[in-house]
Formats: C-alpha cells, sequence, structure tokens
C-alpha cells in the first residue's frame, strides 16, 4: 500500500475505501491483587487447538458489532497455524448455552499480549469479562514474565479502557492504524460496525 504524509497538527485526509482508528496500548508490570469475579454459571476453557470456524463464528458474534477484522481478513492457513502454535493460548467462556467469550494469549519469555478478548454483545456488563480477564491473567502471569499487554481502539466499545484500567492496566501508547474497509473487501458485512460511517467510492464518485 502506497504511503501518504501524516499531518502531526491537524488533519490528514484518507484515500478512499480505506479507514483510520487510533489504537490505544496498555500494559501490566506485575500481577493483580486477586481475582475479582465469581459466576458459577460461567466457565473458562482452554481449547488446545481451535476449529477454524468454531473460532471465527465466535469472533465474528464478538466483534462485527466493534468491526474487528483482523481475524476476518486473515487466511484459513495462516489463522490455522497461528492457533495450533504452542505459544498461542486460546480460551473460550462458556455458559450453557455454549462460548460467549474469547481470549487468545500470545506467549513470551519476558512477556505474553492479550491479543483477543472479548464476550458477546448480550453477556457484557453482566461481570462476564471479569470472569474471562481473571481467568486470562492467570494464565498470562507465569514464572519470568514481567509484563502482560494488551491494544484496544475506538472503534472498539467505549467500555473496554475503562474495563483494562480496572483490570490493572495502564495505558502507554498510541497509534493510528490505517486499513481498508473489510466492509468494502467483502470480509465483513455492510452492516458490521454501524458506529462507523461506510464511505463507498463507488458510491461517492461523481
Amino acid at each position: 500500500m502506497a504511503s501518504i504524509p501524516l499531518d502531526l497538527d491537524g488533519y490528514t485526509d484518507l484515500p478512499p475505501g480505506l479507514i483510520a482508528n487510533v489504537v490505544t496500548y496498555l500494559e501490566m508490570r506485575e500481577p493483580p491483587a486477586g481475582r475479582r469475579a465469581t459466576r458459577t454459571d460461567l466457565r473458562v476453557r482452554r481449547v488446545e487447538t481451535p476449529d477454524t470456524d468454531a473460532y471465527r463464528a465466535l469472533y465474528r458474534r464478538i466483534g462485527e458489532p466493534w468491526l474487528w477484522f483482523s481475524r476476518a481478513v486473515m487466511p484459513e492457513e495462516e489463522l490455522a497455524a497461528l492457533l495450533a502454535d504452542p505459544r498461542t493460548e486460546t480460551r473460550y467462556l462458556e455458559d450453557a448455552a455454549g462460548p460467549i467469550g474469547l481470549s487468545e494469549i500470545h506467549l513470551g519469555e519476558r512477556e505474553v499480549e492479550i491479543a483477543m478478548f472479548g464476550v458477546v454483545p448480550e453477556a457484557a456488563g453482566r461481570g462476564a469479562a471479569a470472569v474471562l480477564m481473571d481467568e486470562t491473567l492467570a494464565a498470562a502471569w507465569r514464572p519470568g514474565v514481567r509484563r502482560v499487554w494488551l491494544h484496544t481502539c475506538h472503534f472498539d466499545s467505549p467500555a473496554a479502557v475503562p474495563f483494562y484500567r480496572k483490570s490493572g492496566f495502564r495505558p502507554f501508547k498510541f497509534a493510528i492504524e490505517v486499513s481498508p474497509d473489510p466492509r468494502l473487501t467483502g470480509h465483513l458485512p455492510r452492516a458490521a460496525g454501524p458506529h462507523v460511517p461506510v464511505i463507498d467510492p463507488a458510491e461517492t464518485e461523481g
């Protein structure tokens, strides 16, 4: 993709078909004091080698309202290899009906990235995410780890940053992500992420 100059003190117009997203990075330098949530109706299950179809289905349920697209645009072979990598651990949050949440961590010697984290919209605001985060952090903070980090973005739920801060994470960096609009490339339905307008070059020409 061609590059364009970025105005660091003003506005930068994007080429047609692209979207821009402000990303917030957060980190945790020591384990939390204790677990925050208990729900006897929920369980967190580690999935050793997730089926990619089931993974994508849960990912879509959680992320399409917020325009998640990284796994949607990832080629099948690449996603299968990522999920099968021994440095990747995937966990599903489940209720009696099945999976309602997802966490995916990438393990390093000194740090762990929480690469994916979320619950389905109908489970939001009911303490389910805290249950999943407790288990995710317990898995991430293993001997030798000095930092756990993640990122979210302004396309995501407005509750994301407050939730992560309440969980013990501290913001440390901003970035700007520019990418093709996945609703125009066919990777997501046009109705995904309704809070982010679709600007279709084919409809605005002339």
